[in-house]
């Protein structure tokens, strides 16, 4: 049986990953809720005995930590999931664009950080901020444009990319980010998931509040989930 160890619904961007791919792709997993900063945290983290954040995947004997080296290993293990798209340039464009998200878009991050319970109004938050945007958007309507035309997610089914850049739709979605139409449509694939709805559903319910994952800004509402 596989367990993956992750933190708080509401704001761990990097338990977000794994744990939507698994639930996409219809893997069986149990999942070991470790509340981030508190006093547990550490301690419970260590009894996997590998990383020092979450999330961790067990297997077996095995321990894999960072979200990219456990949608790896679950490419392995099942690869009849399709995880990676079958095609080799799909593959390869899939690969480039979520390690440069793995790598990248630190203004988004730390201006925007993960926060799936609130929606903040529009506004100016940077120019390196909207050249992250920009970004993204073009590396997702070339995914679509090249390789997504046969379903709604980046390369048609849902896959490893859509797993690294969910929690980059969440923060467009908080921050009521302007994006184009092709945008707005993935998003939505995205957030429609049952995956996502169980997630944020989870998230809603959760009793933690993450001082420092908290912006010095009024919402404007609960997260907008698309009709």
């Amino acid at each position: 049986m596989i367990t993956l160890a992750i933190g708080n619904k509401a704001y761990s961007s990097w338990s977000l990953r794994p744990w939507i791919l698994l639930s996409e792709c219809g893997i069986p997993f149990s999942e070991d809720f470790i509340p981030l900063d508190t006093p547990e945290f550490k301690t419970r983290v260590a009894a996997y005995g590998a990383g020092k954040m979450v999330p961790i995947l067990k297997h077996g004997d095995i321990v894999v930590w960072e979200s990219l080296a456990i949608i790896d290993y679950l490419a392995e293990l099942f690869p009849d999931r399709g995880i990676w798209p079958s095609d080799p340039a799909a593959r390869a464009f899939a690969r480039a664009i979520s390690a440069e998200m793995h790598a990248g878009f630190g203004a988004l991050r730390r201006a925007c950080p993960m926060n799936i319970r609130k929606a903040f109004a529009r506004k100016d938050r940077g120019a390196d901020v909207q050249a992250d945007v920009a970004r993204i958007e073009h590396l997702w309507g070339e995914a679509r444009r090249r390789f997504g035309a046969d379903g709604r997610f980046l390369f048609g089914a849902f896959s490893a990319a859509d797993a690294m850049y969910a929690p980059v739709v969440t923060r467009l979605q908080t921050y009521s980010v302007a994006v184009n139409e092709t945008t707005r449509a993935y998003m939505d694939a995205v957030l429609n998931t049952s995956s996502f709805q169980i997630w944020h559903q989870a998230a809603m319910a959760e009793p933690f509040t993450l001082k420092h994952d908290e912006i010095d800004e009024a919402a404007v509402g609960p997260f907008p989930l698309p009709r």
